[in-house]
């Protein structure tokens, strides 16, 4: 068994720690972690279920090694809003139908958080093209594009924040 290493990581703004073999995904430790709200699908990068933001960047957890991302900031949806305050994506998803079976929905939205943060003003391609690593089996996209339009719009409206 190859030996485990203490790796630091922050996680929706709070350092936590574990000990974890090198060969650890992100998404391993995250829901070693407690953090459920990341999703497993696939594990082979595919599907986009597992989707973190880390610095701003939405990357597949399934396919990074956890220790990679010591010491850079890892935000999963949760850490976007919760019941009481949504993030304006977490409220058009919600809103617009774009979650059925909810699976895909955590990792779709932080998509479309790491798109919409570099371009504010998404055409549907953009959105279309930004998404297009994410499956969803339920819903056939009008729904969720949607959402992300209603979004943009929303956070655009309070200068971007959210």
């Amino acid at each position: 068994m190859p030996m485990e290493k203490i790796i630091a990581l922050t996680i929706n703004g709070q350092r936590e720690e574990g000990a974890f073999p090198p060969h650890r995904t992100l998404l391993e430790a995250l829901r070693g972690l407690g953090h459920v709200d990341v999703k497993s699908g696939c594990e082979k990068g595919d599907c986009g279920a597992c989707a973190v933001l880390v610095d701003g960047v939405a990357i597949d957890s399934c396919l990074t090694l956890a220790w990679t991302v010591e010491g850079q900031e890892i935000t999963t949806v949760s850490g976007l809003g919760d019941l009481a305050e949504p993030h304006p994506l977490q409220a058009a998803f919600a809103d617009s139908g774009g979650v059925q079976c909810g699976y895909c929905t955590p990792g779709m939205i932080i998509a479309a958080k790491a798109l919409i943060d570099r371009n504010p003003e998404p055409s549907e391609d953009d959105i279309r093209l930004d998404l297009s690593g994410n499956l969803c089996r339920c819903t056939g996209y009008t729904k969720i594009f949607e959402a992300v339009r209603t979004a943009a719009t929303t956070m655009r409206a309070h200068g971007g924040k959210a």
